[in-house]
């Protein structure tokens, strides 16, 4: 039995040198070529957030790229509205969320995105909670790494760190905390 091709000479899906099918059989080729990736996996963390009560209510994702660190975070039942959100400089929420001590800040930096002395390592952007308690929120930020080893802390240090949910926004300015007020949801971030 002979050959279906176009009539051309051409195979059947390999019509244009766009075609999706000749794109994929040369990236399988390439791939089979270059065998398995030496690359280190990403170094990923992770939080259950929890409220004042101890009931989780959501989950926070730490993931180092190589240029900062990539945190995603999920969760309900929290009060509508902008609240402060921040990384502190120890991995606690018990007996309650003070444990966690303040921010991540070594240096000794002023609390604040707006603040010419600032920022310090543990400040964020404000999480925005919509009207039915939830919130779905991706941040990136340069001052902290997920483990060890980098000219940031990290977050995976000896004593942890966590992430801490405020009560009100922060003004990015107003020392310590930026008006942010008091702790509603705490993280203690862990390897993953």
């Amino acid at each position: 039995m002979g050959r279906v091709g176009c009539g051309d000479g051409r195979e059947p899906g390999f019509e244009s040198e766009g075609n999706p099918m000749r794109i994929i059989a040369i990236a399988a080729a390439l791939a089979a070529a270059l065998g398995p990736s030496d690359a280190p996996a990403a170094d990923l963390a992770a939080a259950d957030i929890v409220e004042v009560e101890g009931t989780v209510i959501g989950e926070a994702t730490f993931e180092q790229t190589p240029t900062g660190v990539l945190i995603f975070v999920e969760i309900e039942g929290l009060p509508p509205g902008a609240h402060g959100i921040h990384l502190h400089g120890t991995g606690a929420c018990t007996p309650d969320f003070k444990a966690a001590k303040g921010h991540i800040n070594p240096s000794g930096a002023k609390h604040g995105l707006r603040n010419p002395d600032g920022p310090d390592n543990g400040d964020l952007p404000n999480l925005f909670v919509s009207a039915d308690g939830s919130a779905k929120a991706e941040f990136f930020t340069t001052r902290v790494t997920v483990a060890p080893g980098g000219v940031q802390p990290a977050l995976l240090d000896a004593d942890g760190s966590a992430v801490i949910v405020h009560d009100r926004p922060d003004d990015h300015s107003t020392q310590p905390i930026g008006g942010a007020g008091g702790r509603i949801a705490c993280g203690v971030i862990a390897k993953r």
